[in-house]
């Protein structure tokens, strides 16, 4: 079953919580990509993912949030983000449900968005973790190589050098929360975001003390979002090394 939920007045800001109709494992807030750019009804999801994680026992809590040009960039898609995660508590409540443990789940630029997830300021949902499928994480990185066609500097409204304010608010790599463990999944024929941005993550998070670990898969950047490919048992062992922590 499927509720949508509304976090906020804008045409993009809601979610579609896919409940699993038994014991769930716990939920995965999923959050897809698109280089922050998008419109109204650009809610790929991706539902095949979505209802994969759902037929493998987790609830889904599938998120909306303003892209560029339709009021999104900085810092609205950073707010929407941290809004939707928070308005899981509605969610769950409202259909009775106890998420248990929760993780982020992030495609591209949905898999920036799960991981920035975990040092978002002011938390009121506690999460357990988060897995990046081929996420931007090194944003600088990202600038310095033009990824996306100058998507960074467009999601960012600038360079670097311009806003460095702002890079080291919405970077991961900026950002990296020990506490909390971040598991990648990223083709190695991705030639959309590079799999030198989670290999730079990776490396910089164990030097931080994270628990961050890189499982690469062939094929494209598209892999990692299809259940028939093995990339999707890599993300089910991710979810389950995640909440098996104690």
């Amino acid at each position: 079953m499927t509720t949508r939920f509304e976090y906020g007045d804008g045409p993009m800001q809601y979610g579609v919580f896919c409940e699993t109709g038994g014991p769930a494992r716990g939920t995965v807030i999923l959050i897809h990509g698109g280089f922050w750019r998008g419109t109204p009804d650009y809610f790929d999801g991706p539902t095949p993912l979505a209802e994969a994680l759902v037929a493998a026992d987790w609830n889904v809590w599938q998120i909306e949030y303003r892209q560029l040009p339709n009021g999104g960039g900085w810092p609205a898609t950073l707010d929407d983000t941290a809004a939707a995660i928070e308005h899981l508590a509605v969610a769950s409540s409202s259909l009775g449900i106890e998420p248990g443990p929760i993780v982020t789940v992030g495609h591209s630029a949905g898999g920036h968005l799960a991981v920035w997830a975990l040092s978002r300021p002011e938390p009121g949902i506690a999460l357990a973790g988060a897995v990046s499928l081929a996420g931007a994480l090194d944003l600088l990185l990202g600038e310095s190589e033009n990824m996306g066609d100058g998507a960074v500097p467009g999601f960012l409204g600038g360079s670097s050098a311009d806003h460095p304010e702002r890079y080291a608010a919405a970077d991961p790599i900026q950002r990296i929360e020990p506490s909390l463990p971040v598991r990648i999944v990223h083709g190695t024929g991705d030639d959309v975001v590079p799999l030198n941005q989670s290999q730079s993550y990776v490396e910089a998070a164990v030097a931080a003390g994270q628990d961050a670990r890189l499982t690469t898969v062939d094929g494209d950047h598209m892999v990692v979002i299809d259940p028939g490919h093995p990339a999707f048992a890599a993300l089910l062992g991710a979810l389950d090394e995640i909440v098996a922590r104690p």
